[in-house]
């Protein structure tokens, strides 16, 4: 940016598709980009240009990807969660499950939400078979199946937060799109520890986070989300809003040193 040049502030798809050619350093994209898989690489073309986007070009990369998830979030993950990119990777992994004698597990295709990409599989075998001939499409998450687990769903949005575990007793999906029942609960610190170095590492302002609790009582993240249902949440949709709104604002008014004030429109994310 020139010295003197005043950044510009876009708060629509619209908008920022019309002057990309023209955006300059230090110009400010507030909301999540709305590109299609094949056009992912053009985050990698604004952060070289300069451009500041709010939430993170990270995150919002993660939350398009969970074979991404898988790899950049390995530690806070069960063991042996896997991201499979290709038969090389799927021969390697049937040798992992095999040496940890892990029989039962499930897959997750990369793009999919709402419980229905998951499936459930009785051996790696299955697995290793079905994406050999093409009906188990590359790439996706292949992690041990986990009988009587708790799933908490979390909700952090800056100074608001709050937690439900999701069950459904006929189904191991527990999504409430899938049937799932939610019940509030308070979170132990060791919890919130956990979504706050997940968000920090993935550079996340705000997120939907599941977290997976075995009986034996550790917790692990199974997925982050920047955005994400709320139903079984007690936040109502306007709240939420709301509350994303007034992150979005704060931000603005920290790059800027005063209060910025977002153009007027329906929807920041269109």
């Amino acid at each position: 940016m020139r010295p003197g040049d005043t950044p510009r502030i876009y708060t629509t798809n619209l908008d920022i598709r019309r002057e990309f050619a023209d955006l300059r350093a230090g110009d400010v994209f507030i909301g999540r980009l709305r590109l299609k898989a094949t056009e992912e690489s053009l985050l990698v073309d604004l952060l070289d240009r300069g451009i500041l986007l709010f939430p993170s070009a990270l995150s919002q990369l993660l939350c398009r990807s969970k074979t991404m998830q898988a790899r950049v979030y390995a530690p806070e993950m069960l063991p042996h969660t896997v991201a499979v990119h290709d038969q090389h990777d799927m021969l390697e992994t049937v040798n992992l499950y095999q040496r940890h004698n892990i029989t039962r597990l499930v897959t997750k295709h990369d793009r999919k939400n709402a419980g229905m990409g998951i499936h459930l599989w009785r051996d790696v075998e299955e697995v290793f078979s079905h994406s050999s001939l093409g009906s188990l499409p590359f790439p996706f998450v292949v992690q041990p199946f986990v009988e009587n687990s708790r799933d908490i769903r979390v909700i952090m949005l800056g100074d608001y937060r709050e937690s439900y575990i999701r069950s459904n007793p006929h189904n191991f999906r527990n999504n409430l799109h899938c049937g799932g029942k939610s019940t509030p609960c308070r979170l132990t610190e060791q919890q919130l520890t956990l979504c706050r170095r997940v968000m920090e590492r993935g550079k996340f302002p705000y997120a939907h986070l599941d977290l997976m609790v075995p009986a034996t009582g550790e917790t692990y993240l199974a997925e982050i989300n920047l955005r994400g249902g709320i139903r079984g949440a007690r936040i109502s949709p306007a709240e939420y809003l709301r509350q994303v709104d007034i992150i979005h604002r704060r931000y603005l008014s920290e790059k800027s040193g005063k209060s910025t004030a977002f153009p007027e429109e329906k929807n920041s994310e269109t």
